[in-house]
């Protein structure tokens, strides 16, 4: 292999494995943004899906509110000020998709709670963005991951969040899937001015490997197809 080869062939293999790409090439919902959050799907079912999705660079920031969507447009608003130049270099770049909202779990009805908003850094800025002016943004590494995901329509909002995070944690409490408790992520592909055919998702960050079937049991002693005698 001669020395242009080899550094098509690096060149290649770097945006195969790249975490952020064209809208056109990862998936049908990724329709407003002329780059969106490459996956692979691993496997799905009636109920959810399963992707893995290779690490990427956020920029994130926190807001302290008694219900998501208060706390999610706090955010906002200071995420899409450091995209339209409030950083260093005064450098704008273009709105990608998705847009998510970690969501704790446990949180008290009296309590406010901290909801933790991230757009997703372009490819161009992925290794070095320019650094936020505002002291409340930073960066977020998101590693290498399975996420099981649940996806619905219309409006994200706090109410249709969590009902389909309940759906969501129940159908893989029936297959005995394993999946963090602690937190999940409200998913959003849509700017607020599109009306019609919304695209929203819920995320549990899988742990071990995936599951996509309910379990079936086997006699003892009985080798199962995932096991070896």
């Amino acid at each position: 292999m001669d020395f242009i080869a080899g550094l098509l062939l690096v060149a290649f293999l770097g945006s195969a494995e790249s975490g952020v790409g064209p809208s056109n090439s990862s998936s049908s919902f990724c329709t407003e943004s002329k780059e969106c959050l490459q996956f692979e799907l691993v496997c799905k079912t009636d109920e959810y899906e399963v992707r893995h999705y290779s690490p990427t660079r956020w920029v994130s920031t926190d807001a302290e509110a008694y219900f998501m969507g208060v706390g999610a447009a706090m955010a906002f608003r200071r995420l899409f000020q450091y995209i339209r130049g409030a950083n260093e270099g005064d450098v704008k770049f273009d709105m990608t998709a998705p847009v998510l909202v970690k969501i704790p779990e446990e949180t008290k009805m009296w309590e406010p709670a901290i909801y933790t908003l991230s757009f997703l850094l372009p490819s161009a800025y992925q290794d070095s963005p320019p650094a936020p002016t505002n002291d409340k943004l930073y960066f977020t590494d998101m590693p290498d991951m399975d996420v099981y995901v649940r996806s619905y329509g219309g409006w994200m909002l706090s109410v249709t969040s969590r009902l389909h995070a309940h759906l969501l944690t129940k159908e893989l409490q029936r297959t005995q899937a394993q999946y963090n408790h602690t937190y999940h992520y409200g998913v959003g592909y849509d700017s607020p001015l599109k009306l019609l055919n919304r695209h929203n998702e819920v995320w549990y960050v899988a742990e071990g490997d995936p599951v996509c079937a309910v379990p079936t049991e086997t006699p003892s002693g009985t080798p199962t197809p995932d096991t070896k005698p």
